[in-house]
């Protein structure tokens, strides 16, 4: 099944069509920069532009950088405020004029990750870490996602995490690869303290930079770099939204069968 998967950034959304049989994009990944200031209005059109690029008609799966809670953007920590409480999937959908299904955007690439990836095989408790301007998390048991776990948002050493150990705060701070890759092991022992996790897979442009630091992690728990790197939220993101469509046929399917009983 082709799926048209759309990644959903602060500086640029991505987009590209998605075999998700395969998890392999069909064609080339088109770009557009985000517009500033990021507001509902703006992105869904920017979104239209994308969808008009690839001349796509049928589902689009869209990671988003926000809790997702039944299409509804809850929160807005790296993104214009005004999406809280937006229905991103209702906004977009009808920008578009084709079914959007919206998830959180580090659950997009987790998705992908353990379809197609460094999550392959892997039982137990997963942890992806997408570590960029801020820190996603998506969290895995047996296979299954706990959508909008939002870990880059615990408390370490007196803020918030992903102010911490992101890799902006590496930036702004001006830290060597060896002194943020110290901050980092300790977000991972916060993280096997909560959850004893069996697998840490890393995502994001850090991901490329694992030999740098990989000898400052101490964590029990293996920590390896995301096969998929920056197509993962666009991956995982057309598999959301091939799942969601067969779920809503299904429904309707159901509903027809139902209401024909009734007459």
């Amino acid at each position: 099944m082709q799926i048209l998967g759309v990644d959903i950034g602060g500086s640029g959304i991505k987009g590209a069509l998605v075999d998700t049989k395969s998890g392999e994009l069909i064609g080339e990944r088109h770009r557009i920069p985000t517009p500033q200031p990021a507001t509902p209005a703006a992105i869904a059109h920017a979104l239209k532009q994308l969808v008009e690029h690839f001349q796509w008609q049928g589902p689009i799966g869209c990671g988003f950088p926000a809790t997702i809670h039944h299409g509804i953007a809850k929160n807005a920590s790296n993104i214009d405020k005004s999406w809280i409480e937006t229905d991103a999937a209702r906004l977009f959908s009808e920008v578009t004029g084709q079914p959007c299904f919206v998830l959180n955007d580090a659950d997009a690439a987790g998705l992908a990750e353990m379809r197609f990836g460094a999550g392959q095989r892997h039982d137990g408790v997963v942890i992806l870490i997408t570590v960029g301007t801020g820190i996603g998390t998506a969290l895995f048991v047996e296979g299954h996602l706990l959508p909008n776990t939002e870990l880059g948002h615990l408390m370490l050493e007196g803020m918030i995490a992903e102010h911490y150990c992101s890799d902006a705060a590496r930036k702004r701070e001006d830290l060597s690869w060896g002194k943020w890759g110290k901050r980092f092991n300790q977000y991972l022992a916060r993280l096997e303290f909560l959850f004893s996790p069996d697998l840490f897979i890393l995502g994001g442009g850090t991901a490329a930079k694992l030999d740098k630091f990989v000898d400052r992690i101490a964590s029990r728990a293996p920590l390896i770099a995301a096969a998929s790197l920056n197509q993962a939220g666009i991956i995982g993101a057309a598999l959301y939204g091939a799942e969601q469509a067969r779920l809503q046929q299904a429904n309707r399917q159901k509903r027809g069968a139902a209401a024909k009983q009734t007459h």
